[in-house]
């Protein structure tokens, strides 16, 4: 590639913090830069984030149908590379479908879709157009996150037998969304965010991450959901015991009304041999904790690199001691998409670690773990099947 790919935005407009968190990821390797917008369904905003933005006035849209319609009519050499969609969950949907249908790619946030049925549409239509999806579990960009998931997947830990997963936060610990917090009243409204707060918020996340370290799929589920802050609509907090395919077992814990903590994302995974811990509040750390020796301490970009893997290497940026965070590790997703993508034009096949990024059948996943919480919770059965 001898040019930046071209970005066109839906949502992540003026005061929008997923859409600046985006547009850092993408600039961040001088790989991708914004070149379109429809930034608000709000006329009126979306034109003043595009100025805010520097982006041309006639490559400012009102509308994300005026955008892909407009700008798959343009030359092959002016024209966007893909659709960025950082709305609320209801407003995923068409926007991809709809880009996908004119020929561009896309990045869409999580979760994929507002429900199960409109995941499977999203993941046959990017089957069918060939083109590429990126669905920004953030987390799975961070280098000793790949250092576990290889670590597993090479077999260091033996047969995996426990995995627990944890994600508590403690934003919504008041009734926020009635106190302005605009971010708060779309995510506890089942209209705009789906049928679970807490769980399609960020338990969507730790369930990936599940998944992501360990390879095994997720095959049941028994589910405890609770409505803590009185005059919710969605539940705020929650846990899950897990089944996974090799029999494992897990236990998956999410809160939103944690209060005083931020975000403290935390995965271990034990096998015969020993275990895993990460921490996304120390993400350079990787404890590897051995059944017969003592426990290891592994950083990201320390020199010691017959112990880290390509995959975790290639995901570094910094020398050992210069922490890496979530920016650097939404950062990686998208690079690792961008050099997809640029290796796709260049009719050059991509590298195993360039493509190891989270796609649609995550998303369909994430979706169908939502489903089959809520189902679960609902249920009088202790275990559900985990359908998808």
């Amino acid at each position: 590639m001898n040019r930046k790919l071209r970005m066109g935005m839906v949502g992540g407009g003026k005061d929008a913090f997923i859409g600046a968190i985006h547009r850092i990821a993408a600039n961040m390797d001088g790989l991708a830069e914004l070149s379109a917008g429809a930034l608000s369904i709000d006329p009126d905003i979306a034109r003043e984030s595009g100025k805010m933005l520097f982006l041309p006035e006639d490559r400012t849209y009102v509308s994300f149908e005026e955008m892909i319609e407009k700008e798959s009519k343009l030359p092959a050499d002016k024209k966007i590379d893909f659709v960025t969609i950082v709305t609320p969950n209801f407003a995923h949907f068409a926007p991809a479908m709809a880009a996908l249908d004119k020929g561009f790619h896309v990045v869409i946030e999580k979760p994929i879709t507002f429900t199960l049925e409109e995941a499977k549409l999203l993941r046959q239509k990017v089957k069918e157009t060939g083109l590429i999806l990126l669905l920004t579990h953030t987390y799975a960009g961070y280098p000793m996150v790949k250092q576990a998931k290889q670590m597993v997947k090479n077999g260091a830990l033996g047969r995996i037998r426990k995995i627990y997963v944890e994600y508590p936060q403690g934003w919504l610990s008041r009734l926020s969304e009635r106190e302005g917090n605009k971010g708060a009243a779309w995510r506890t409204d089942p209209k705009k965010s789906g049928k679970s707060g807490s769980m399609g918020d960020i338990g969507t996340h730790a369930a990936h991450l599940a998944e992501y370290v360990s390879g095994l799929k997720i095959t049941k589920v028994c589910a405890d959901l609770n409505i803590v802050v009185e005059g919710r609509q969605l539940d705020d907090d929650g846990s899950v015991l897990l089944k996974f395919e090799n029999d494992a077992s897990g236990v998956l814990m999410a809160s939103q009304v944690a209060a005083g903590e931020e975000n403290a994302l935390k995965i271990r995974v034990y096998g015969e041999n020993g275990g895993l811990e990460w921490a996304q509040q120390e993400p350079n750390t990787l404890l590897v904790k051995w059944f017969d020796r003592p426990t290891e301490i592994l950083r990201a970009g320390a020199g010691y690199a017959d112990k880290l893997s390509s995959y975790a290497t290639h995901n570094c940026r910094t020398p050992g001691g210069h922490p890496e965070g979530y920016l650097e590790a939404f950062g990686n997703l998208y690079r690792n998409f961008a050099l997809t993508l640029s290796a796709r034009i260049d009719g050059v096949e991509p590298s195993a670690e360039m493509l190891d990024f989270p796609s649609a059948e995550e998303g369909v996943r994430g979706m169908a773990f939502i489903e089959n919480v809520v189902k679960s919770n609902a249920s009088n059965e202790k275990w559900t099947d985990y359908t998808v």
